[in-house]
């Protein structure tokens, strides 16, 4: 099992969503965050005076996934999520040990 771990642009949530819906992931959880990568923020004006937005808002989904469910799901992030502009986000896939569901007790590939 893994854990992939998918940081983007707030507008690409429902898409992301719906593609890994259309391969199979049943859940995904999502928290909104701020940060920044090489784009580095940007300045806004409001009222006649510049202010510099150093974290900009993003969407965190963490989605847990069979083994060979990884690559499609990464392919489908991708596909869905892009923009081609700058800021688009990175993905992350690391490996999950265990996974238990409370409700029933059930483990491993089951409880996903």
């Amino acid at each position: 099992m893994k854990m992939i771990t998918a940081v983007l642009k707030p507008f690409k949530l429902d898409e992301v969503r719906e593609a890994l819906s259309a391969i199979g992931v049943q859940g995904i959880t999502v928290a909104e965050v701020k940060g920044f990568g090489r784009q580095k923020g940007h300045t806004e004006l409001y009222r006649g005076a510049e202010y510099v937005i150093d974290f900009l808002p993003k969407v965190k989904i963490d989605v847990a996934v069979p083994d060979a469910l990884v690559d499609r799901a990464v392919e489908v992030i991708q596909a869905s999520a892009r923009t081609g502009k700058i800021g688009d986000g990175k993905i992350f896939v690391y490996d999950l040990e265990q996974v238990i569901r409370i409700r029933t007790g059930e483990t491993g590939n089951e409880a996903l």
